[in-house]
């Protein structure tokens, strides 16, 4: 198998250089079918606010765990000065429901993904998350995946509900470690992902693998726009 990565078939291009690499997980790293993160958000927001309503209709594609609650809450009546004072026991829910379901957890890697995490790591790079979901689901999504040793540090929605100060503090974490020029690259597969990029001053790789096509992602202005990550390894 080769994994150095290469020029794209498609562009005669290469991932942008950086010293780090911080990935989003959910349709840029892999795609899940089950229902476990859907149903722990539905009992959650049974439980801490007795509001028995589902996420159904709620643009939560790049959006934060916190910011989809917030939404779904508020489209059944729910008062903000309710949400945040309930918001606890919530993602305590969420996080209790998803660890008891894990085993169903179906994730399905994003093509090329496996090939660009051990490419970057034979080159010594420092590979992470930053994620809109809780820190426990994220890492037991990834675990399922099989993806969990490429990854030192994790960034996730359980005290921001802004996808920037989740990506700032991931940028922060990595110049903390590697100095404070370090250069670093965020993978993400939604308009939400380059806009938060870009708002902390970073480099954007856009991966058409989730929900958003390539001329959507493309008109953000990402750095790098491809279908998948596997374009970056040819046959």
């Amino acid at each position: 198998m080769q994994t150095q990565p290469v020029s794209s078939p498609r562009k005669n291009i290469t991932i942008p250089d950086a010293d780090a690499y911080i990935f989003d997980i959910d349709g840029t790293l892999l795609v899940t079918k089950d229902l476990v993160h859907w149903n722990a958000l539905h009992q959650a927001m049974i439980e801490a606010y007795g509001v028995d309503t589902t996420i159904e209709g709620i643009p939560y594609h790049g959006k934060t765990d916190l910011s989809i609650l917030r939404a779904a809450l508020a489209r059944a009546g729910v008062s903000d000065e309710e949400f945040e004072a309930k918001l606890p026991a919530a993602l305590d829910a969420v996080c209790r429901e998803v660890e008891a379901n894990h085993r169903q957890l179906e994730p399905k890697v994003c093509p090329g993904i496996v090939q660009l995490l051990q490419s970057l790591r034979q080159r010594e790079k420092l590979l992470g998350v930053a994620s809109g979901n809780l820190e426990s689901v994220g890492w037991r999504k990834i675990e399922a995946a099989g993806l969990r040793r490429f990854f030192t540090f994790g960034f996730f929605s359980d005290h921001h509900e802004s996808r920037a100060e989740i990506f700032r503090n991931a940028l922060q974490h990595a110049r903390a470690q590697l100095g404070s020029e370090t250069r670093c690259c965020f993978i993400g597969d939604t308009p939400s992902d380059v806009e938060a990029a870009r708002d902390v001053g970073a480099q954007i790789l856009a991966v058409a693998s989730g929900t958003f096509t390539l001329d959507e992602l493309s008109a953000c202005s990402p750095d790098l726009c491809v279908s998948h990550c596997g374009e970056f390894f040819p046959d």
